[in-house]
């Protein structure tokens, strides 16, 4: 019997690499953003009990780099927090039994002891730069285990990815995270002649980034094997790279050849921030992708929309 997946956010950079390699069996739901206001309660309530998805994959949100979240935290505080909300009762409302809800690292304290494992959760303050968006995604997450603790018919489980990247990415500046960013701002470089590129800070500060399709591959393995997946998992590389290091191979996959130069009047966020990824290797699925192989095929995506 095919199952149906509704996919939330199936325009985005996750549900997009999700929807590019969904197995056949599988009917799936992918409304536009204007065929659905995740803001609106009476709207997904009355979408989901017509079109009775036997699990929901809950990828929407309002998302951006350091500068967007700074400048907007009210919006990226209210609107995610209404999107997981709305989501989460209007499921339970209409018996969807199976959800998965991608949560984010930021969720994580600031001076959380690396790799972060999940009970650390609520245990310290929040990176300042992104506390809106983090306590949305803690919202959801804790909303989807009250569910699950008054009624545990209801299998709501939430993952906490790295950092992403990958085709259907930003590349905006206004919009992107950072290593879209990063090689829109070095593509140009190379186009323009420039001899240098700024990195903000000095470029000690550590990051994972895993290659979005690597997540998608993950969430079908994880739909397979639904029963077994712990119901809060961090999902990741399980190591991680300095910002020089990321600057430094994407100059190396486009062939930039000038030096770069750090501005250390800059904000540069967390001084690291590495998953625990004990759960996810017990669980038995690893990402296939080496750093190098991802940004390859996140540059060819890029001058295949370089409008974007």
């Amino acid at each position: 019997m095919i199952k149906k997946v509704y996919i939330s956010g199936s325009q985005g950079r996750v549900g997009s690499n999700i929807i590019d390699i969904a197995p056949d069996n599988y009917e799936l739901i992918t409304p536009k953003l204007e065929e659905l206001n995740l803001l609106d309660f009476y709207e997904i309530d009355d979408f989901i009990s017509k079109k009775k998805p036997d699990i929901i994959i809950h990828t929407a949100g309002i998302v951006g780099g350091i500068q967007s979240n700074i400048a907007n935290p009210v919006k990226y505080l209210v609107e995610n927090t209404e999107m997981g909300k709305n989501l989460l009762l209007a499921a339970k409302k209409n018996s969807v039994l199976k959800i998965i809800n991608l949560g984010s690292s930021c969720m994580y304290p600031r001076d959380a002891e690396n790799p972060l494992k999940e009970e650390l959760i609520l245990n310290g303050k929040l990176e300042p730069t992104n506390e809106g968006y983090a306590i949305a995604k803690i919202y959801t997450q804790r909303l989807a285990a009250y569910i699950k603790r008054e009624n545990n018919i209801f299998n709501y489980k939430t993952i906490i990815p790295c950092n992403l990247y990958g085709k259907w990415d930003k590349f905006n500046p206004k919009h992107s995270h950072m290593l879209p960013a990063v090689i829109r701002k070095i593509h140009n470089a190379k186009i323009e002649n420039s001899k240098e590129v700024e990195i903000w800070g000095n470029g000690e500060a550590r990051r994972e980034f895993m290659f979005a399709f690597d997540l998608a591959d993950f969430i079908w393995y994880a739909i397979e094997n639904f029963e077994e997946m712990p119901e809060l998992m961090n999902v990741g590389l399980g190591y991680d790279y300095t910002i020089n290091e990321y600057y430094q191979t994407i100059a190396e996959v486009i062939g930039f050849r000038g030096k770069f130069v750090h501005d250390l009047s800059k904000p540069v966020g967390m001084k690291q921030k590495l998953v625990d990824t004990s759960k996810q290797k017990s669980f038995g699925w690893q990402p296939k992708h080496t750093l190098k192989e991802g940004i390859k095929i996140t540059y060819d995506y890029f001058l295949n929309n370089i409008e974007q």
